[in-house]
């Protein structure tokens, strides 16, 4: 047996309160949030810190804080109330035409300025009242991919990071390397020893953040001299622009970085593994209508 309470004598609407003051940190500001008298929500706090057995929200001074258990709480609240907010829109019958559903989707700046941009612009022709969230993951947001994607649809990222998800593939991209233009070491072509001789901004360096193409390079025996880091794609190209540098970029935004700085375009001097492109998503997914739909307006945007 066990003294925890059934779900069933819970009142959820009381999960939509610790939501809303665990973000707010105020009692004031989350029943303005939840449009609420604010008598209304101390109420809501008490029952919670009752049913916790902790203050949840304490005093420091003119402020409040989160309590250690708090801080644990708002790493599932917001996920749990998007799962619940899932089950109770949740339609037999599903149509885009009339869906005014809102997907989010995490990506890389390349990620969502390529696959998100044409999603967003073929979703509008075919439902125009679907909305879509793009999010910057970050290194934290990957490696916990498994929880992430429970409170989010789905995590463009290629091949070679993530396992044990489902994943649908949409493009094949490879890696070109950028150099301003009038280089005076680079004419032609780029080559292994530019390669190793010149500085470089890259996007990622770390353990578990990092492209295929440097660590390709690193397995070439060449240790890259880095001057900077930008975990930015889209940014990278004016880092190069009016320097000595080299950069790696995707060859699918080798036009915009050519358009938007004073810089030049190269193929790299060894067979580059090609960047495998994919949409992740969790497993509750795996037969819900909506995002059967959203799965095959991305691949569809992805093929045209």
């Amino acid at each position: 047996m066990t003294d925890r309470p059934s779900i069933a004598r819970l009142d959820l609407n009381l999960l939509v309160a610790l939501d809303a003051l665990l973000t707010e940190r105020s009692v004031t500001k989350a029943a303005e949030r939840l449009h609420l008298s604010q008598p209304a929500l101390s109420a809501s706090l008490a029952r919670l810190r009752t049913h916790f057995g902790d203050p949840l929200l304490a005093r420091r001074g003119n402020a409040y804080e989160l309590t250690p258990l708090a801080l644990r709480l708002a790493e599932h609240t917001t996920a749990a109330l998007e799962s619940a907010r899932r089950v109770f829109e949740s339609q037999a019958e599903w149509d885009p035409g009339e869906s005014t559903r809102e997907f989010s989707i995490y990506g890389s700046d390349y990620s969502l300025a390529t696959a998100g941009r044409r999603t967003a612009a073929l979703a509008a022709e075919r439902a125009p009242g679907v909305r879509f969230r793009f999010m910057l993951h970050n290194p934290q947001i990957v490696e916990d991919a498994g929880n992430r994607l429970r409170s989010a649809d789905g995590l463009f990222m290629p091949h070679g990071f993530l396992t044990d998800l489902p994943f649908t593939d949409l493009w094949t991209d490879t890696w070109v390397v950028i150099a301003a233009t009038g280089h005076p070491s680079i004419s032609e072509r780029v080559t292994l020893d530019d390669v190793a001789r010149l500085p470089w901004v890259f996007t990622y360096q770390s353990q578990s953040a990092f492209t295929s193409a440097t660590r390709q390079i690193q397995q070439l025996g060449i240790e890259p001299k880095v001057e900077a880091v930008v975990e930015s794609f889209l940014a990278l190209p004016m880092f190069v622009a009016g320097t000595d540098r080299l950069g790696l970029i995707q060859a699918g935004l080798a036009e915009y970085a050519t358009r938007i700085a004073a810089v030049r375009a190269y193929d790299l001097p060894f067979d580059a593994t090609p960047i495998h492109n994919a949409m992740w998503w969790h497993p509750m997914h795996r037969r819900d209508p909506e995002h059967e739909w959203l799965r095959s307006i991305v691949a569809e945007a992805m093929r045209l």
